[in-house]
């Protein structure tokens, strides 16, 4: 086996971050904006606020409340001294609230790449990409199988890779034999977060296997048995990337503000 380790790559991305941050006139401001706490969301918190740290920049995080949310978005997105706005997901007192808190934030500022029309690459989808071309996966001529197809991971993708060029089986709870669909696949790409949904059975000799699957892995542990393959882990895998690419999509927001006192 062969783990595809992100905390390892991303330390490398982290390293050329701090080059351009020195390169800045204004350090960019990012601020966390979430409703409500969970253990799984403090710690993601906690590794977005160590990577800012370890940057030199300013990290702020607001908890609000339902009928908080959408008005601290507001005024943040007004705020020129903040560059990025990231919203915290899963909300955890109104999920309901989602869809009208992502499409609130200014396009601008809109780092997560989930606002309606947004210029920015969706952060976990370039997150996996970039850990796949770290170690050297060709994804050319490999069938690739994303499992899930929501909006923060498995739809947009699938999307991509298939605009690539890539052949992609889509598949979710509605897929009628998935054990057949992914033992056809040389790579998969699971972002379900339900536990131990993908078991060895399913998965073909010298697969690549990406577990995006969040709070919980998507792997049965019993597929890190296995010497065949390439896989990522939970934690440690997708997830320091994805932190690396919020914070690549923060500098170039940064990038693209006009130099102080210019007209």
């Amino acid at each position: 086996m062969k783990r595809l380790d992100g905390r390892d790559v991303a330390g490398f991305i982290k390293a050329r971050h701090a080059a351009v941050v020195r390169g800045l006139a204004v350090p960019p401001r990012l601020v966390i904006v979430r409703q409500g706490a969970t253990p799984a969301t403090d710690m993601y918190l906690r590794v977005k606020q160590r990577y800012g740290q370890d940057l030199g920049l300013t990290v702020d995080t607001y908890t609000e409340t339902p009928a908080t949310l959408l008005d601290r978005i507001k005024t943040l997105n007004h705020d020129p001294a903040v560059t990025g706005i990231n919203v915290e997901l899963p909300l955890a007192d109104d999920p309901g609230l989602t869809g009208p808190a992502l499409a609130a934030v200014k396009l601008a500022k809109d780092i997560e790449g989930l606002a309606p029309r947004s210029t920015f690459e969706i952060v976990t989808p370039k997150a996996i990409l970039w850990l796949l071309a770290a170690y050297n996966i060709d994804l050319k001529g490999h069938l690739i199988a994303v499992v899930g197809q929501g909006r923060l991971v498995g739809r947009p993708l699938a999307d991509r890779l298939e605009a690539s060029g890539c052949k992609v089986i889509r598949a979710d709870e509605h897929t009628p034999d998935l054990a057949a669909a992914l033992s056809a696949a040389d790579i998969i790409v699971s972002a379900t977060g339900q536990s131990g949904l993908i078991t060895p059975a399913m998965v073909a000799q010298d697969a690549v296997v990406v577990d995006a699957g969040a709070p919980h892995s998507d792997l049965d542990p019993a597929l890190y048995d296995r010497t065949d393959l390439k896989i990522t882990p939970n934690p440690g895998g997708v997830g320091p990337m994805t932190v690396a690419a919020l914070f690549d999509n923060l500098l170039i927001a940064a990038q693209k503000l006009p130099e102080p006192h210019s007209k």
